[in-house]
């Protein structure tokens, strides 16, 4: 499994230092009608790390100013975030995600969570969450695996900083994915033993949303029924009215082979995004003008600054078609627009991802803290952000709501065919992308662009929370 790619920037005066914490989104189920192929190895798929020596973390922030003195990029602040989703007039009335409870899960986990969070609130005078609970369902994590703990550090400080007053349960797993063989069952296993016994685990209200930042190519996997158990934590789900988030991956159109390192040269999506009781958020690039703030789809693959501080290779959203799962009811509107985008018969038009999106772009990366490497204040970015934003979005809309929204799918997109004010079209840019792999060949995979309406580059656009969240708690309150 690969998390959706997360990436650490920690600079001195003279030294710079870029850790790929994770990559990019994976995927995985099919349906009945999926194609059987001959079996794969199974292979942990681990992140790559590149350190330039004599680097250290700031003891500050980054901010937008620093970034482009430093190093020739936008980056944003928390409260950027807040701004450019134009949270405040909810927070005005009292509309934090109070009483709601998001999950998070993430294999491995971070050591130093807790401690993190408290010194990213501290920092932004954000209060702490009413309540913060760390469970293990399937046994303790192995100490000293640092490898999630970027994920992890991402996933709580980007959805605090959404809903504020949500309660907050982090899931860890023990054991990383290798493809369905391990990982995945384990991961199911642990959401379904929270969802099914909550007080089990110290939780005494009600779950409203799960995030997740992980996946794996759906055409790494044998067939339909090698994933179908996997999915029992998302009809678990369903049946419990939870929504659930998962991100659309950090490579564009392209999306990695079984190796880990080369990329299939056709459009390929990844699972659980692709999943159609799940909610698929791809990545924007926010960009911020003298009148505030704007937004286009997350490319950086051809972006001469984010590839002198990240690297060359795939930096842009997931999005495409799936290769297994059909087109799901709620995506009847949109047929027409996927058909043409995808090239398809409309008679077998498979499900389209992303539904919306939300920051994730590199060239707009946002500041965290950790203390369990490096500790000081880093830079990430990737579909990893942007899961768990929209995942604190739906907080606020069920806290406004008075109670779990479930499958939010359904609302988005007549939220979209409505023209809801709420909904803020994306217009502009695509997750093509370009690539070389292990035998020194050079793919283009061409992807898809945004324009009015739904697309397979940002799906229904981002949202105006002060808007959006209203709007989605009246639909789903009906």
């Amino acid at each position: 499994m690969r998390k959706a790619r997360t990436i650490a920037l920690i600079t001195g005066t003279s030294a710079l230092t870029v850790a790929f914490v994770g990559a990019m989104t994976t995927a995985a189920p099919a349906a009945t009608y999926g194609h059987a192929t001959a079996a794969k190895p199974a292979i942990t798929l681990k992140p790559a790390v590149k350190v330039i020596a004599g680097a250290r973390a700031l003891s500050t922030p980054w901010t937008y100013d620093l970034c482009e003195q430093n190093l020739g990029i936008r980056c944003y602040t928390p409260d950027d975030l807040r701004a450019a989703y134009n949270l405040a007039p909810l927070y005005s009335k009292g509309i934090t995600g109070k009483g709601s409870t998001i999950v998070i899960v993430d294999s491995i986990g971070s050591p130093t969570i807790q401690n993190d969070l408290s010194v990213f609130d501290q920092q932004f005078g954000y209060p702490d969450p009413p309540s913060f609970k760390i469970v293990t369902p399937d046994g303790p994590v192995p100490a000293g695996n640092l490898d999630w703990a970027g994920e992890t550090t991402l996933d709580v400080e980007y959805s605090h900083t959404i809903a504020p007053g949500a309660n907050i349960v982090l899931i860890e797993t023990p054991t990383e994915e290798t493809e369905g063989v391990t990982g995945f069952p384990e991961i199911n296993e642990a959401i379904q033993k929270v969802i099914d016994n909550p007080r089990q685990y110290g939780i005494t209200g009600k779950i409203d949303v799960i995030s997740q930042s992980f996946g794996a190519t759906e055409e790494t996997f044998t067939s339909y029924s090698q994933l179908a158990p996997y999915r029992a934590a998302y009809i678990d789900a369903a049946r419990h009215g939870i929504s659930v988030t998962a991100s659309t991956g950090d490579t564009g159109a392209a999306n990695y082979q079984l190796d880990g390192t080369d990329f299939f040269t056709n459009p390929a999506t990844g699972w659980p995004a692709t999943d159609p009781l799940v909610t698929a958020v791809g990545g924007t690039q926010i960009q911020k003008t003298s009148t505030g703030y704007s937004q286009v789809t997350w490319n950086d693959t051809f972006d001469p600054a984010a590839n002198a501080v990240f690297g060359t290779g795939p930096l842009a959203t997931g999005g495409g078609v799936s290769e297994f799962f059909s087109l799901p009811a709620y995506q009847l509107g949109v047929a027409g627009t996927v058909a043409k985008a995808a090239g398809e018969n409309l008679r077998s038009l498979k499900r389209a991802i992303p539904d919306v999106s939300m920051s994730g772009a590199c060239n707009g990366a946002v500041t965290f803290y950790e203390s369990y490497s490096s500790p000081g204040w880093h830079l990430v970015c990737g579909t990893s952000e942007a899961s768990p934003e929209f995942a604190g979005i739906i907080a606020l809309a069920a806290q406004q709501a008075g109670h779990p929204l479930g499958l939010v799918n359904p609302y988005l997109y007549a939220l979209s065919a409505f023209h809801a004010p709420g909904l803020v079209d994306v217009t502009s840019g695509n997750n093509t992308v370009a690539y070389q792999n292990a035998d020194g060949t050079t793919t283009t995979v061409t992807g898809y662009s945004a324009g009015r309406g739904y697309d397979l580059a940002s799906g229904v656009g981002t949202v105006n929370a002060a808007l959006f969240v209203p709007e989605l708690a009246t639909l789903a309150g009906r």
